[in-house]
């Protein structure tokens, strides 16, 4: 009678037990994913509400305080013109991280479409493959060069300077950086399409639609969510690539890479002008990579059945 309450308690905690409640307590214990998630949660709130509280403005233009050095007023400095580095790289955050994670939706998108078509039909599989491997075969920033400078009038002229830019930048990041996820969920698909319960589905008359989405997408979501992890870096880093060439967002709207770009030159005058945005970028990729390493152990079965 003893072990009664004892029995009843471990039955409560087996049933309530899911896939999601696993993959969180093995995903705290990896202790760089955690503080990768500390960091990257905690630069996403100061981008947001940082500007409320050093409500600085970013343009005001100040020469008599130019290229001044860290002080209460302005706790990084300013620039050759005055402008409070801080209230810039608090607004410059803003775009790079809403770059970075539009850019990583619109690849994710287009990769898992292709990678679950090209896996489950196999007549689309050749097509679709030979289509991903010639743009992986694509020298990648060149093409974003040619295609930035030829649209990018066009879209200031219809959306402003400022949107047009972002849509620009926005879709040549996404549609540059689908493969990988593409190609992944392919392997995946190919697997899952041979596993019984899809073929039980099949076997009754189950139309591919519903297959796909009650069956398959269920079960790719693990290589979904870290290629998106992982997007984002390679999004942000993208993004700055361009900004530094000086092909990003105009000169008065400003970015991370826009910043390295602007302080290049001030290098030897101010270095942390330089230092401020570069250790953002830095940062941000690196707490985004450990999220990633963290997700990929946390879903992994054999991992987390330890």
């Amino acid at each position: 009678m003893t072990d009664a309450p004892a029995t009843v308690t471990l039955l409560q905690e087996t049933r309530h037990r899911s896939l999601w409640s696993d993959v969180w307590a093995q995903y705290r214990t990896h202790k760089g994913a955690m503080l990768g998630t500390f960091i990257f949660v905690f630069i996403i709130l100061l981008t947001i509400f940082g500007p409320y509280i050093h409500d600085a403005d970013p343009q005001f233009l100040d020469i008599r305080n130019k290229n001044a050095g860290m002080s209460w007023a302005h706790p990084m400095g300013t620039d050759n013109l005055g402008r409070d580095m801080f209230a810039q790289v608090l607004y410059g955050g803003r775009t790079s991280l809403a770059v970075g994670i539009t850019a990583m939706l619109l690849s994710l998108v287009v990769g898992t479409f292709v990678g679950v078509l090209a896996g489950y039909f196999r007549r689309l599989d050749g097509p679709l493959m030979r289509l991903t491997d010639l743009f992986l075969a694509l020298p990648l920033l060149p093409l974003l060069l040619v295609i930035i400078m030829l649209f990018r009038d066009t879209l200031r002229a219809a959306f402003g300077p400022e949107t047009g830019i972002f849509l620009l930048i926005v879709f040549v990041i996404g549609i540059t950086s689908w493969m990988q996820t593409a190609r992944i969920v392919r392997g995946d698909v190919l697997a899952l399409k041979e596993r019984e319960f899809v073929l039980a589905a099949r076997s009754i008359g189950t139309p591919p639609r519903r297959i796909i989405l009650r069956h398959v997408m269920p079960n790719i979501l693990s290589p979904i969510m870290v290629s998106a992890t992982l997007g984002v870096a390679n999004a942000i880093i993208t993004e700055s690539a361009l900004s530094f060439l000086g092909l990003g967002f105009p000169s008065d709207f400003p970015t991370w890479g826009r910043l390295l770009f602007d302080g290049a030159n001030f290098m030897t005058l101010t270095p942390a002008r330089v230092i401020w945005p570069g250790l953002a970028i830095s940062l941000t990729v690196l707490s985004v990579n450990f999220m990633g390493d963290g997700l990929r152990d946390a879903l992994d079965p054999r991992i987390r059945g330890r």
